[in-house]
């Protein structure tokens, strides 16, 4: 267990499944911290986002979705709109009336469905090499073919020794929550972080999601030597800064 991680709450979900997480109070409105694709509150942007809160006397939630990190469950099972309410009920529980949503890669596509499903509690939006639609764009003909079909796949996985699945009940409940290809209702302000080195999710991406919102008030950076994981002290200073200009 990572440093500092040793204050894990745990949530009752309708289903008897416990999501574990962390949340600092402090002043609104909170962050609220979405990881990516198998990943969950103990990496590295998270945490920073946890301390940098906490020196400003922010309010800040971090979680596990269920069937990742310390939450129960299985990863076979998750679902985008299983994990979009979860977090709902979560802020719920919480009782969090305004948050900024901070979406890692696939977290950057659940922040958008969270971001519907809240309304105006949701004051801003941050996408850290946001991945919306990935089942359309990230994979192949022959993927997509196996996947409806009803079976699994399976790729390689660069930040680890075990391949990563997607399972066929994923994609079927995430081709029902693709965005790109209409106007996303969303008008407050949006800031999207991504590198132009991406090899997972590529920067066109952004470009898509900042045409598709409807604010006025949204802001792409793109970093010219910049990986997937956005993880290096200056990304990671980079991330923060933006944070912080999100405040008021």
């Amino acid at each position: 267990m990572t440093a500092g991680m040793t204050d894990i709450a745990r949530f009752t979900l309708p289903s008897g499944q416990q999501m574990a997480y962390r949340f600092h109070p402090g002043r609104l409105p909170a962050l609220v911290f979405l990881p990516g694709y198998k990943s969950d509150m103990a990496g590295g942007k998270a945490q920073a986002v946890l301390a940098w809160a906490q020196a400003q006397g922010r309010a800040c939630l971090l979680l596990d979705y269920t069937g990742c990190g310390l939450s129960d469950g299985d990863f076979a099972d998750g679902r985008l709109s299983q994990w979009r309410d979860e977090v709902a009920l979560l802020i719920d529980h919480l009782a969090i009336s305004a948050v900024q949503l901070v979406g890692s890669s696939m977290g950057g596509w659940l922040m958008l469905l969270i971001a519907e499903k809240l309304g105006e509690r949701v004051d801003a939006m941050v996408g850290i090499a946001p991945a919306p639609d990935f089942t359309e764009w990230g994979l192949s003909p022959a993927q997509r073919i196996e996947l409806a079909a009803g079976r699994t796949i399976f790729e390689d996985n660069p930040y680890g020794p075990e391949p990563t699945p997607t399972h066929a009940g994923f994609f079927s409940d995430a081709e029902r929550h693709r965005r790109l290809g209409g106007e996303i209702v969303f008008d407050g302000r949006v800031r999207l972080l991504h590198g132009q080195a991406d090899a997972d999710v590529p920067w066109e991406i952004s470009l898509r999601l900042a045409r598709a919102l409807r604010s006025a008030d949204v802001q792409v950076h793109l970093i010219k030597d910049g990986d997937h994981r956005l993880s290096r002290e200056s990304d990671i200073a980079l991330l923060l800064r933006e944070i912080a200009g999100l405040e008021g």
